[in-house]
């Protein structure tokens, strides 16, 4: 079994920063990505973005482009989130997540998750 540990969420003022980490543990696992999803109030489970366990590729969520920023450690394997000019819609549970990198996007095939970390961002 492989667990994801989150850390780092919190409150923060709009316009402020947060860093996710997410920690993977556990057996060893061949998933080609890691990435993060987040669920706000009342709103479905949402992709935010991805990244290759080789950090060659990246892939955002168009609300979250140009403001985020995943980054990876494999020989850690811990991904992070640097999340800037947060805004009030970004207030949600953010998850991490291990899958194929291709399909992270789209929320299919999910191999592990995280249990998530809270971010509020007040306005």
């Amino acid at each position: 079994q492989v667990q994801l540990v989150e850390s780092g969420g919190g409150l923060v003022q709009a316009g402020g920063s947060l860093r996710l980490s997410c920690a993977a543990s556990g057996r060893t696992f061949s998933s080609s990505g890691m990435g993060w999803f987040r669920q706000g109030p009342g709103k479905e489970r949402e992709f935010v973005a991805a990244i290759t366990r080789s950090g060659g590729s990246t892939d955002y969520a168009d609300s979250v482009k140009g403001r985020f920023t995943i980054s990876g450690d494999n020989a850690k394997n811990t991904v992070y989130l640097q999340m800037n000019s947060l805004l009030p819609e970004d207030t949600a549970v953010y998850y991490c997540a291990v899958g194929s990198y291709y399909l992270l996007r789209i929320g299919a095939k999910i191999d592990y998750w995280g249990q998530g970390t809270q971010v509020t961002v007040s306005s």
